[in-house]
């Protein structure tokens, strides 16, 4: 599960489960479809508080790195399937729950190949 950006929508909040908007648009809020380089590690302020920097490859998300558009985990991001109600959404990043994150930290942070993500809407 993978929340996306709520748009000119409340974040947290349901709106767009069933047609997400997309842009590349900075302060749009909202999520950005193509392949990403998944980059260098962080410190986030959501979730277990790790973030990966998206470096977008394609002109449907090359304003990645400058709307900070980063992985990272949200508790409010469910480990199950939860159709058709959707995930909540947020300002535009690929928000995985923070099991999920911790998974995908232990790959990334062990690895040092680039690594490849694609977002498609």
């Amino acid at each position: 599960m993978v929340s996306h950006g709520c748009g000119n929508k409340p974040w947290g909040m349901y709106f767009t489960s069933e047609k997400a908007v997309v842009s590349n648009v900075p302060e749009s809020h909202k999520s950005s479809v193509g392949k990403y380089i998944i980059g260098q590690r962080g410190v986030s302020q959501w979730g277990i508080k790790v973030k990966y920097l998206l470096h977008g490859q394609e002109s449907t998300n090359n304003n990645a790195a400058r709307r900070a558009i980063v992985l990272h985990s949200w508790e409010m991001v469910n480990d199950n399937p939860v159709y058709p109600a959707g995930t909540p959404e947020g300002w535009g990043c690929p928000a995985v729950s923070n099991n999920s994150m911790r998974k995908i930290d232990k790959l990334l942070k062990g690895s040092n190949k680039r690594t490849l993500m694609w977002i498609l809407n």
